[in-house]
């Protein structure tokens, strides 16, 4: 259900979506069989702004990657939850999402890879160690770089559930980010 929250202009709408991008590492990616089989998977990611896109490393031998070559249209959510462990219930920001999810294709390999990997691992010690090469990407390789092109960006209503603990979100209008920059 989207829901309005009262006050919440969409500046602020994106403030709170670029301090979520900018501090989570995963995201949980929903993708459906060809018979309609649904299956989530938690992949590290990158983004990157105008439009919102969301970078992740992965085999097409995956089942997402085989549920992603058959129906582009996935879902997702990321989320951050309050340092609490003694709790039930941690103080949590987050988003959900929609959009189309495709391999980088070939002449956008090269460009996009160093992105990833150069904000994945920013020390160049750490990246020449777990960074794969250029070359273990596309065929005849396993590993694909997949880029999702976000569509709809619902956040949590923080207000209401203050309120009333129902768990409703509010959309974002994606052009509110726009000029905003990635990691």
């Amino acid at each position: 259900m989207t829901s309005v929250e009262p006050g919440a202009t969409p500046d602020e709408l994106a403030a709170r979506t670029l301090r979520l991008l900018d501090g989570t590492r995963y995201l949980t990616l929903a993708t459906s069989s060809p018979s309609g089989d649904p299956w989530s998977a938690a992949l590290h990611y990158e983004w990157q702004p105008d439009p919102l896109r969301l970078l992740f490393c992965s085999s097409h031998r995956t089942r997402h990657g085989a549920d992603i070559a058959a129906n582009a249209q996935v879902a997702g959510s990321l989320f951050v939850t309050g340092a609490a462990t003694d709790v039930a219930i941690a103080p949590v920001e987050g988003a959900q999402f929609t959009g189309g999810c495709a391999e980088v294709p070939e002449d956008e390999l090269a460009r996009t890879h160093g992105y990833f990997f150069e904000t994945v691992f920013p020390d160049p010690e750490v990246r020449a160690e777990w960074a794969l090469p250029l070359e273990a990407f596309g065929p005849p390789g396993v590993h694909r770089l997949y880029r999702i092109t976000v569509d709809r960006w619902w956040l949590i209503d923080l207000r209401t559930w203050a309120e009333d603990k129902i768990d409703r979100r509010v959309e974002m209008p994606l052009s509110a980010l726009a000029g905003a920059g990635a990691r």
